[in-house]
């Protein structure tokens, strides 16, 4: 069957090659794949940042924003042929660390963890896959279209899921909510604010193309003009910062209501260094019971809680979000940005 393959750490090797069937495991679904999201992360792999190959193998099938239809599946597994699902990205490290050990591998302690597509094991970027049938999560059959956007729901799941457990520190009712960044991450996490009833403001730098209409359409508030303006009015008391962009970073540290949560999801790049005012960004969080928090990646609560979201979203909006898609065989045009890009897909059926 045909995959789209790497070999970890190496510039230019991303290719379409034949790799072999899945080989069949105890418990295991086998799965036609349907299509695989392509984001920051895959693009980074591809570029040699980093990735690594299951032992053994000198190529790593890449792709951990999975979709597929059920072909074959175990008596008992609690699915039938047919069925849609995606496979979770992350496993627990072979000998857990005590988050792991109680489910919790998103939050693993020592790195021992591995990874479909990334780290160790190969992922979805293919004709066909198999995934453990405890790794796997059924979507509504009516997601067929944009269930391929059920990995970053379940990562923007998760960062809803730790902000509302640091707000249950003590009493704690938001009303007004900041995102920075208008990409996928951004505008899902938006959707789940609106979701949950909160007043939802998305800044981004564009001016046009479907970000500022997504928005819109979404029911929340878009915003261009800095986050000092984004702000005005009421301050937020949350802020979900989902670009990375080291300014927005402090500034939503900065920006926020008192006993304000800032969550950050965006991985800022090294090596650009930028003046701050260490002493009065420490001082407003110390006296302001601030809290900011990093969060990434999803367990199998946060992936339900994900299927249960989309479950619940518009489908044209959902489907809004998903700019190209890009047969397999032509996956360079995938790996090549265009202006108005929000998600972009691989369809992987023949």
């Amino acid at each position: 069957m045909r995959a789209l393959t790497v070999l970890p750490q190496k510039r230019g090797s991303l290719a379409v090659t034949d790799v072999a069937d899945p080989e069949p495991g105890d418990g295991d679904l086998l799965v036609d794949g349907l299509a695989a999201g392509v984001c920051g992360t895959d693009r980074e792999i591809a570029a040699g940042d980093y990735g690594w190959a299951p032992p053994g193998h000198d190529r790593l099938v890449i792709g951990h924003e999975s979709l597929g239809r059920v072909r074959e599946a175990p008596s008992g597994s609690g699915f039938a042929p047919g069925d849609l699902v995606v496979g979770v990205v992350r496993r627990p490290d072979p000998e857990p660390c005590g988050a792991c050990a109680h489910g919790e591998f998103d939050m693993c302690r020592n790195g021992g963890y591995t990874e479909r597509g990334i780290k160790e094991i190969d992922g979805y970027a293919s004709q066909a896959w198999r995934v453990e049938a405890g790794y796997a999560v059924k979507l509504d059959p009516r997601l067929a279209e944009v269930g391929v956007l059920m990995e970053p729901t379940s990562v923007v799941a998760k960062a809803w899921d730790q902000i509302e457990k640091v707000g249950a520190r003590a009493w704690f009712e938001p009303r007004k909510v900041l995102v920075t960044g208008a990409g996928p991450i951004g505008l899902l996490a938006a959707m789940l604010g609106v979701q949950r009833g909160l007043d939802v403001h998305v800044l981004d730098r564009v001016t046009d193309g479907p970000k500022p209409q997504l928005v819109a359409d979404l029911g929340a508030t878009y915003h261009h003009e800095g986050i000092e303006k984004a702000v005005s009015g009421r301050e937020p008391d949350i802020v979900i910062e989902a670009t990375g962009v080291s300014q927005l970073v402090f500034g939503a540290m900065s920006y926020n209501a008192a006993y304000g949560i800032v969550c950050l999801t965006g991985v800022s790049p090294t090596g650009r260094p930028l003046e701050v005012d260490a002493g009065s960004l420490n001082r407003d969080i110390v006296l302001q019971n601030d809290a900011v928090i990093g969060s990434v990646n999803a367990n199998l609560g946060h992936y339900t809680a994900a299927a249960d979201a989309l479950a619940k979203a518009d489908l044209g909006w959902l489907g809004r979000l998903i700019s190209r898609r890009v047969p397999l065989e032509r996956f360079e045009e995938a790996f090549t940005p265009h202006p108005d890009d929000v998600k972009v897909v691989l369809s992987l059926a023949e």
